[in-house]
């Protein structure tokens, strides 16, 4: 099944319905049938567009009647969020509003214009988040829960240069942390429940390695840890939160080519190699420090998976072009995308047990 340019998964909130964006210059989302056939999952209507140029993350709100999608643009259209309506199925249904971020930064040659790079909705779901690499800045959003339109209600706006890609939310809601990719560093920031609004309040280097230039990716957060990928040094950098700091715990390398995607299950990682088409398992130990991959699997410009239904992940001697983790399927339709970062996206379903102590 075709869908050219899949560079991002999310999940349904009831239904056993997965969401893709379509990273191209023309710009699409579709939805897919979780429990598909044995090529894969199965479409639910033809692709729609995403509102934008170079769609690049959505997400599904938690009422389950809206997708949200962040496009990325291109070097002469703005970034911009855009809102569709999910019918009873989970089908996507109309697109009821798309809005445009506008701002810029310092950064030659990645900064000239915004660049939407995340939406997400925050815990309490009041607001709506969406970062902005271009433009250094967090967008808040209030979501009309019967028209599906977004009031911009704040302009978080970060430090100049950062280029924040991805946040990810502290557990209890009061603290998010941001990979920031154009300055290669994590921020952990206060948020404001009652406003949307960030207040920075620390800072660090999101790797160690010096000598190559680096691009934080993904990035997640428990209520003891966050751990964010790093494109260049070809690591996942593990981090103990004390208060509002996050303090280094060491760096383990990511089994893979550009960790692009950082995912988590059951007492591991995922991480998407987006150069050498790897996915691989990193296990998480007691202290926050990840252990060396115990498993991988050859999924072609992989970037991103979605922890579907409890993973089984293979224990030690599983080698690069082995066989792939029990569990793991990557459609046939998600292969290496047409947009400028595009890839694809690999289904991982789960068995057994959830995530505890982490």
């Amino acid at each position: 099944m075709p869908a050219s340019g899949a560079s991002f998964l999310a999940a349904h909130p009831t239904l056993p319905v997965v969401y893709t964006t379509h990273e191209s210059t023309e710009g699409a989302v579709s939805a897919f049938a979780a429990e598909g056939s044995a090529e894969g999952p199965a479409p639910l209507g033809a692709p729609v567009t995403s509102g934008g140029a170079n769609p690049c993350h959505l997400t599904v709100h938690p009422d389950g009647g809206w997708l949200l999608t962040a496009n990325y643009s291109t070097d002469t259209l703005p970034g911009m969020v855009a809102v569709h309506r999910l019918g009873a199925a989970g089908r996507i249904t109309d697109l009821t509003d798309v809005v445009e971020h506008k701002g810029s930064g310092p950064v030659a040659g990645r900064q000239e214009g915004s660049h939407a790079h995340q939406v997400l909705v925050a815990p309490a779901g009041r607001f709506v988040l969406a970062t902005d690499l271009g433009a250094d800045a967090v967008f808040t959003y209030r979501l009309d829960p019967v028209n599906g339109t977004l009031e911009r209600t704040a302009v978080n706006q970060l430090r100049p240069g950062s280029g924040p890609r991805h946040l990810a939310f502290a557990p209890a809601g009061d603290l998010v942390y941001s990979a920031d990719e154009l300055s290669s560093t994590v921020t952990c920031h206060r948020y404001e429940a009652e406003t949307g609004t960030l207040v920075e309040l620390s800072r660090v280097p999101a790797t160690a390695v010096a000598d190559v230039p680096n691009q934080p990716g993904g990035i997640v957060a428990s209520d003891r840890f966050v751990w964010v990928t790093n494109r260049g040094a070809d690591t996942v950098a593990a981090f103990r939160v004390d208060g509002t700091t996050l303090v280094p715990l060491g760096e383990t390398p990511a089994g893979a080519t550009w960790p692009r995607g950082l995912t988590r299950a059951p007492g591991h990682l995922l991480v998407a190699g987006q150069h050498s088409g790897t996915l691989a398992a990193l296990p998480v130990l007691e202290s926050g420090v990840l252990g060396e991959a115990v498993a991988k699997a050859a999924v072609p410009s992989v970037v991103c998976a979605l922890v579907v239904c409890g993973l089984e992940v293979p224990g030690p001697g599983v080698r690069p072009g082995g066989a792939r983790p029990s569990g793991v399927r990557s459609p046939s339709a998600a292969r290496s995308g047409s947009g400028a970062a595009g890839g694809a996206p690999a289904v991982v379903r789960r068995r057994g047990h959830r995530p505890g102590g982490w």
